[in-house]
């Protein structure tokens, strides 16, 4: 059960075979104790979708402690969108752990956070002024947008999307829409969040971008009031909530009434950005200039670090003091993200996640064709998902998604499942993969649903 590719790697990480290689079963007897020592040393609320212990990675392989290669199509959700242990990023961070640590920005500050701040004004979209502010996470971002948009506004409301992930801090839980895992039994939450109806194109029949939005913007108007309403924040795509795409028009809409209203229009963008879906940012897609841009996920390669960037007005009204964090904008982690932004632009990983995402598409829309079951294929360059169901219907088949990520781990393809029902399996590759662990990833898909009831 070998494929393997005439180069050691593509993009990044050490020189790997680039072969999916199944020594023992998954997971392997060293797993399987590191596992049970996990049981006993780890609280049990931190789960893993497979446990399988890593000691490589590179390419478009991991490589566990029993010897097996699997493909990786999950890139640690979207965090090591250029390759695990890229080149740069590694050449980077070493230079940087030679020279310190830490300082904390906000004592004595160094040139590396500065120098993210300004590559991630120069990228993100549109040409007007910005700010940006470095912290450790995602939901931290997503938490200091919302600070920031009602410190610009003097209102408090916040809307969110149905089927939405923000985050599972107190405020981005109440954000967030899905109950298990993320929120059971975690309550109460923060206030004034509210929740609208999203573009859901498969389960829209007949619903257009447009429609959508005035659907959305009538329970805006009539539940919360623009009087009362600091932020819109969405995904562009949703991810956790099932790669949803919103049609055509439904983004556009929004920021326009949000212009039109003093609402700040935050783009989620902490599992979209970075090349991640055939676009720097999923916004581009829709030709949308967010007020602000909350990033994290693939910013830095697999270091810890994540950042609001925005409209320079909106930004700078927090006051001195309002905004930082201890560790934000570690050194270790600037260094990353400027190898990481090096390597999107000097490697061309803009278009090799679009390429990806036709390949993929291709292979999952002839499954579609040979089995009912497969809804839905959807999501935009290394982005992509097929939502299941019970032939012939619309009814989200959540058993059906499981066995066949089983098989598929089982197999040696690493493949997540999200969505409010439970029912999607998500496809996030490292852009470092080869053609040839796409296609061999593919089969083993085409094999697990022909023998998958």
């Amino acid at each position: 059960m070998t494929i393997t590719t005439p180069d050691a790697t593509t993009t990044g990480g050490p020189a790997l075979p680039q072969e999916r290689r199944l020594v023992t079963a998954i997971p392997g007897p060293k797993s399987l104790e590191l596992q049970a020592r996990k049981s006993a040393a780890v609280a049990n609320g931190v789960g893993t979708t497979l446990p399988v212990y890593i000691t490589a990675a590179g390419g478009g392989v991991l490589v566990d402690v029993d010897g097996n290669s699997l493909i990786d199509l999950g890139s640690g959700i979207a965090v090591t969108t250029v390759g695990n242990a890229a080149p740069k990023v590694v050449a980077a961070v070493q230079e940087q752990v030679a020279a310190f640590t830490h300082t904390c920005f906000m004592v004595t500050p160094y040139a590396g956070y500065v120098e993210v701040a300004e590559a991630l004004n120069r990228v993100t979209p549109g040409d007007h002024d910005k700010r940006t502010a470095l912290f450790n996470s995602g939901s931290e971002a997503v938490e200091n947008a919302v600070k920031i948009a009602r410190k610009f506004t003097g209102k408090t409301g916040v809307v969110v999307f149905d089927h939405a992930y923000h985050g599972r801090t107190n405020l981005t839980m109440a954000m967030t829409a899905k109950n298990m895992p993320y929120k059971d039994g975690f309550g109460p939450f923060a206030s004034d969040v509210y929740r609208a109806p999203l573009s859901y194109p498969f389960r829209d029949s007949g619903v257009d971008g447009a429609a959508a939005a005035a659907r959305a913007i009538d329970l805006i108007d009539k539940q919360v009031g623009a009087d009362n309403l600091a932020a819109i924040v969405i995904e562009p795509i949703q991810g956790e909530g099932g790669f949803i795409v919103p049609a055509d028009g439904f983004l556009r809409a929004l920021t326009e009434w949000c212009t039109a209203n003093n609402v700040v229009f935050v783009a989620d963008e902490v599992q979209t950005g970075f090349a991640r879906t055939g676009a720097m940012f999923a916004v581009e897609h829709d030709d949308v200039i967010p007020d602000l841009i909350v990033t994290a996920k693939g910013i830095a390669g697999g270091l810890p670090l994540s950042a609001v960037t925005g409209r320079a007005e909106i930004m700078d009204s927090a006051h001195v003091g309002g905004l930082g964090g201890t560790y934000g904008g570690n050194p270790l982690a600037c260094a990353a993200a400027l190898a990481v932004l090096e390597t999107i632009e000097s490697e061309g990983l803009v278009a090799r996640a679009a390429k990806i995402g036709d390949l993929m598409k291709e292979r999952l829309h002839a499954l579609q064709e040979r089995d009912a079951r497969v809804g839905d294929v959807r999501g935009r360059g290394a982005m992509i998902a097929v939502e299941l169901v019970k032939a012939g219907t619309t009814e989200p088949d959540a058993d059906l998604t499981k066995k066949v990520a089983t098989a598929a781990h089982a197999r040696g393809v690493v493949v997540l499942t999200c969505g409010t029902y439970g029912n999607v399996l998500r496809f996030l590759p490292p852009l470092s993969i080869s053609d040839a662990l796409l296609a061999d990833a593919c089969d083993v898909l085409d094999e697990v649903f022909a023998v998958t009831a």
